[in-house]
C-alpha cells in the first residue's frame, strides 16, 4: 500500500497558518515548512503561507543553504507586491551573509559580505515602495550595515578570484 499526504482542508488554513508561525518561533522550522506545503496544496496563491515558508526556508539556511536558497528564490515571484518580493528578496541575502558567518570558514569575510551587500541594494529598492510608517526594511537595513562593520566583512579584492586553488 502507498502511504500518500492528506490534503487539508480550506477551513483548515487560518489555524494552520498560525502553527507554522509557533512552529517558527519555536525553532522548528522544517515542521512549519511543513505545514506551509500544506496550506499551498490547497491554496496556490495564499501569501501569507508563501511567506511563512520562504521564512522557514531561510530559517534552515545553517544547513543546505545553496537548495534551500534557491527553493526561497523561486517564492519570490509568487508574491504580489512588488515591495514583498524586493524586500524577501533582500531577507533571503541577508539570511545567506549570517550563515555564512556562522560557518566562517576560508573567504566567509568576502562571501559574506557580498550576500549582505546584495541585501542592502534590495532593501534599497524596497524602501523606495514602502508604506508610510513602515520602517521594517529600514531596520534591515541597518542591521546588515551593523553586521558588516562588526565582523569587519570586506568587498573581495578585485584581484581575488572565489573558487578552486590552481
Amino acid at each position: 500500500m502507498e502511504l500518500e499526504l492528506k490534503k487539508l482542508s480550506l477551513d483548515g488554513v487560518a489555524p494552520a497558518l498560525a502553527k507554522a508561525e509557533r512552529y517558527r518561533l519555536l525553532n522548528e522550522p522544517a515542521e512549519a515548512e511543513s505545514i506551509c506545503l500544506d496550506i499551498l496544496e490547497v491554496d496556490a496563491n495564499n501569501q501569507q503561507a508563501m511567506i511563512a515558508l520562504l521564512l522557514s526556508l531561510t530559517d534552515q539556511f545553517g544547513q543546505n543553504r545553496t537548495r534551500l536558497r534557491k527553493r526561497a528564490a523561486e517564492i519570490v515571484p509568487r508574491l504580489n507586491d512588488e515591495y514583498e518580493r524586493n524586500y524577501y528578496s533582500g531577507l533571503i541575502c541577508e539570511r545567506m551573509g549570517k550563515a555564512i558567518i556562522a560557518k566562517w570558514n576560508f573567504g566567509a569575510v568576502h562571501d559574506a559580505y557580498e550576500w549582505l551587500h546584495d541585501a542592502l541594494e534590495w532593501y534599497e529598492k524596497s524602501e523606495a515602495l514602502r508604506s508610510d510608517g513602515n520602517d521594517e526594511v529600514v531596520l534591515r537595513w541597518n542591521h546588515c550595515l551593523r553586521t558588516i562593520r562588526e565582523h569587519n566583512l570586506q568587498p573581495r579584492p578585485k584581484d581575488e578570484h572565489p573558487g578552486f586553488l590552481e
